[in-house]
């Protein structure tokens, strides 16, 4: 089984997640928005579209969508 291309890593201390495509860092997101801004960034079109499918993301260290610090 393949892993997503997108993942979402755990809470950071101070707050925000890590954002990687296929092991390249897109920045650190502090909200959905951010991360949407990062996908496209990527060339991703209709990011928000794929931010719930596990094909497309996945959320590690915590529940998806959540953004505040550990």
């Amino acid at each position: 089984m393949q892993h997503p291309p997108i993942v979402v890593h755990q809470l950071s201390a101070t707050g925000g997640r890590r954002v990687t495509a296929r092991g390249r860092i897109l920045g650190l997101a502090h909200s959905d928005h951010d991360l949407v801004v990062f996908l496209e960034a990527a060339g991703l079109q209709d990011p928000d579209e794929v931010l719930d499918d596990p094909a497309w993301v996945e959320w590690r260290g915590g529940r998806a969508h959540e953004w505040d610090a550990a």
